[in-house]
C-alpha cells in the first residue's frame, strides 16, 4: 500500500519542477513510511510514497521499464494485484524478464504488453499512474470496486493527479474552494461517481481508466470504463447459490492472505468479520491475530438503542475461541476518543468533515493500536452492501421513495437531510439537499437495466443493491482507506472480490432474505463455521461509546465554537437553534444519533474550514 503523487504538463520542463511534486507526495508521507521516491523528464513528474508488503527488499518506486538506454514507460502504484503471480507466468511466456518478486513491475510489464487494457488482466485493489515517454501519454487507472483512491484535476496545460485530495491541494495552482454543488454533496452523504467536494477536482471512478495525452491545440483527456456491475438473471437454486458464495468467498479471503508481512484479522463479532476469521484460520498458515474495538465499561453500562441490540465483545471473544485465533480486544477510553490530536487526525486524514466523526475516531484508533501488531489487516466491510444488511434495505418505508435510502432516512429526522439540525436554514434551501439527492437518485436508478422477467420488489431491491454499491460504499471504502493509511497500515476487503461481487449482485431479493432475515445467504454459507449465536445474531453497526463523560466534551465544544467571534463556521450556523443548545446546562446527547450527529458536524465544519483554509464560494 502507498501513496502516489504526479503532474503531468506539455508547456513546462517539469524537471525544474520536481520540487512541487515531492512537496505533493509529502503530503501522503503517512500513506507510505518506509521508502519515498520522484522521477522527472521534461513532460511528467511522479512522486511515490511506499509501505514495503510485497517483496519487501526490492521493488523501489517511481519504477521504470527501461531498453537500450530508452525509457519505455514509469509506473507509481498503489495497492495489491492479488493475481500477479498468475500475470507474470503469462507475461513471461510472452518473453518478458522480470528483475524483482513482487507485484508493482507485473503491472509496468502488463502496461507494456497490452496498454490501456492491461487493467482487464489484473484482480485486486489498486490504482496507478503510467507515463509513457514515447507516446508522451499518461495513464491512471483503478480498481473495479474503487478500494484504493485516485484523484485528479486539470491545470492550464496540464493534469495533476494523487491517492487523496491533499497531494493536489499542496500544489500551487490549485485553489482550495468548495462551491453549493460539493456542499451539497457532502452533506447528503452520497458519492456520486466522479465527484470529489472540492472544485476543479475529479476522483476516477471505480473500473475505469483514463488517458492524458496532447491534442490538436490543447491536452486531451479521455475516461473509459472497462468494468461495472453486471445485472442479469440468476439462474442458481438457494442450495447452489450457498454452495457458490461459500466457495467464492474462501478463494478471495486465500487471496487477500498473501503477504511478505505480518496479518491480521479485525473481528466485530458479527457474521461478516467472523467469516473471514474462519476462513482465515483454515486457509492461512499457522494461528491467525484477530483484534475487537471495544470501549471501557461498555459492556456493563450499555444499553440497547435502535442500532445496537448488544455489545460486540463477548461475541468476537466467542469467535476467537471457536475459530482459533489469538485475539486481543483494543479498548478505548472516553479520553481517546476525546484527545483533540486524535480528532484532528482523523479529520486531516480524510481531508472532509464526516457525520459520524465518533465512528471515524474509534476506527482510526483501532487501526493504529492494530499498526503496531501488524502491516496488514483484513476487514468485513462490503458485505451489508452486497447481502442487504442495512435497515436502509429492510424497512419498506425507505426503498422505493424517489432518493436514496439512507437519504431519506436522515430527511425523517431533519427536513434538511441528517447531521444538518444546527446549520441555517436559508443555506440549507439555497443548497438543497433533498433536490441535489433525488436528482442524483434518478441518475443511479437510470443506470439500471431491466432484467427479463423482474418487477415488483426484486425490481425496486436492485435498484436499491447498486445504489448501495455505487453510491453509498464508496464513502466506507473512502474512510477505509484514509484512516488506515494515516497510521501506515493496509487494509483489505475480501468481500470486495469483483467475482464474489458480480455474482452476489444478481442473487434475487427474495433468496438473500430466505429465512426472514438479513444476508440469508452468507449465514446459510458459513454456518458451520461459527458459533450458532454469532450466526443468529442480527446486525449491529460498528459501536459507538455511550459513555456521558463523551457528550459533556461535545458540549463544551460546541458551546466554545458558538461563542468564538472568529470561528469560520459561525455564518453557516441556526444562530437560535445554537444559542438555545448552548444555554442547556447538561452534556450532549449520546443516546442515539440526531443532537450528537448536529454537535459534531458543527465541531467537524469548524475545524476543517479553519484548519484545511477551505473557501466556500455558495
Amino acid at each position: 500500500m502507498c501513496g502516489i503523487a504526479g503532474w503531468v504538463d506539455f508547456a513546462r520542463d517539469l524537471r525544474e519542477e520536481a520540487v512541487t511534486v515531492r512537496t505533493m507526495t509529502a503530503t501522503l508521507a503517512n500513506r507510505g513510511p518506509d521508502d519515498e521516491g520522484v522521477w522527472a523528464d521534461a513532460d511528467a513528474a511522479l512522486g511515490h510514497r511506499r509501505l514495503a508488503v510485497l517483496d519487501v527488499a526490492g521493488s523501489p518506486q517511481p519504477m521504470a521499464a527501461e531498453e537500450d538506454g530508452r525509457t519505455l514507460a514509469v509506473l507509481v502504484h498503489n495497492g495489491e494485484v492479488y493475481n500477479y503471480r498468475r500475470v507474470r507466468s503469462r507475461l513471461e511466456g510472452l518473453g518478458h524478464r522480470f528483475r524483482t518478486a513482487g507485484d508493482t513491475e507485473v503491472v509496468l510489464r502488463a502496461y507494456l504488453e497490452w496498454g490501456e487494457r492491461c487493467v482487464e488482466h489484473l484482480e485486486g485493489m489498486f490504482a496507478f499512474a503510467v507515463w509513457d515517454p514515447a507516446r508522451r501519454r499518461l495513464l491512471l487507472a483503478r480498481d473495479r470496486l474503487g478500494v484504493k483512491p485516485l484523484y485528479f484535476a486539470r491545470t492550464a496545460d496540464g493534469l495533476l493527479f494523487g491517492s487523496e485530495p491533499k497531494a493536489l491541494l499542496a500544489h500551487p495552482s490549485l485553489e482550495c474552494v468548495v462551491d453549493a454543488e460539493g456542499l451539497a454533496e457532502l452533506l447528503a452523504y452520497i458519492a456520486t461517481p466522479g465527484h470529489a467536494v472540492y472544485r476543479g477536482m475529479r476522483e476516477l471512478p471505480a473500473g475505469c481508466t483514463a488517458v492524458f495525452e496532447p491534442g490538436a491545440g490543447s491536452p486531451v483527456l479521455r475516461e473509459s470504463r472497462y468494468w461495472s456491475l453486471p445485472h442479469h438473471e440468476h439462474p442458481d437454486t438457494q442450495e447452489r447459490t450457498v454452495e457458490t458464495v461459500r466457495g467464492l468467498l474462501q478463494e478471495s479471503v486465500a487471496a487477500h492472505l498473501v503477504s511478505d508481512v505480518p496479518l491480521c484479522t479485525l473481528l466485530s463479532g458479527g457474521v461478516d468479520s467472523s467469516a473471514l476469521a474462519a476462513f482465515a484460520a483454515r486457509c492461512g498458515e499457522g494461528r491467525p491475530r484477530t483484534f475487537a474495538v471495544d470501549f471501557e465499561g461498555h459492556t456493563e453500562r450499555f444499553r440497547k438503542d435502535f442500532w445496537h441490540e448488544d455489545p460486540d465483545a463477548p461475541y468476537a471473544a466467542e469467535v476467537a475461541r471457536h475459530v482459533g485465533t489469538d485475539h486481543e480486544p483494543v479498548v478505548l477510553r472516553t479520553s481517546d476518543l476525546a484527545d483533540p490530536v486524535v480528532d484532528a487526525a482523523a479529520l486531516r486524514a480524510q481531508d472532509l468533515p464526516r457525520p459520524i466523526p465518533d465512528m471515524d475516531r474509534s476506527l482510526y484508533l483501532l487501526l493504529r493500536a492494530v499498526r503496531q501488531r501488524s502491516t496488514v489487516a483484513l476487514m468485513g466491510e462490503v458485505a451489508d452492501e452486497l447481502f442487504g444488511g442495512y435497515q436502509s434495505f429492510r424497512d419498506p418505508t425507505l426503498v422505493d421513495t424517489a432518493n436514496f435510502p439512507w437519504v431519506t432516512m436522515g430527511l425523517r429526522v431533519a427536513p434538511h437531510g441528517m447531521s444538518t439540525g444546527l446549520l441555517d436554514p436559508g443555506l440549507l434551501r439555497k443548497i438543497d439537499v433533498p433536490g441535489y439527492s433525488a436528482q442524483r437518485w434518478a441518475e443511479t436508478v437510470a443506470e439500471v437495466p431491466e432484467v427479463p422477467g423482474e418487477a415488483g420488489t426484486e425490481r425496486v431491491m436492485r435498484r436499491v443493491g447498486h445504489a448501495h454499491l455505487t453510491r453509498w460504499l464508496p464513502l466506507l471504502l473512502a474512510r477505509d482507506d484514509r484512516l488506515s493509511m494515516a497510521v501506515g497500515l493496509e487494509l483489505r476487503v475480501p468481500y470486495c472480490d469483483h467475482r464474489l461481487v458480480e455474482y452476489v449482485t444478481n442473487i434475487p431479493w427474495a433468496m438473500k432474505t430466505a429465512d426472514g432475515r438479513e444476508k440469508s445467504v452468507l449465514r446459510a454459507a458459513v454456518a458451520d463455521l461459527l458459533p450458532a449465536s454469532v450466526t443468529r445474531r442480527r446486525k449491529s453497526p460498528f459501536p459507538v461509546t455511550q459513555d456521558p463523560r463523551y457528550g459533556q466534551v461535545l458540549r463544551d465544544r460546541f458551546n466554545a465554537v458558538v461563542a468564538d467571534p472568529a470561528s469560520p463556521v459561525r455564518p453557516l450556523l441556526d444562530g437560535p437553534a445554537c444559542a438555545e443548545l448552548a444555554r442547556e446546562e447538561r452534556p450532549v446527547a449520546v443516546d442515539g444519533w440526531g443532537e450528537r450527529r448536529n454537535v459534531e458536524m458543527v465541531l467537524q465544519l469548524d475545524a476543517w474550514l479553519r484548519h484545511h483554509r477551505v473557501r466556500l464560494e455558495l
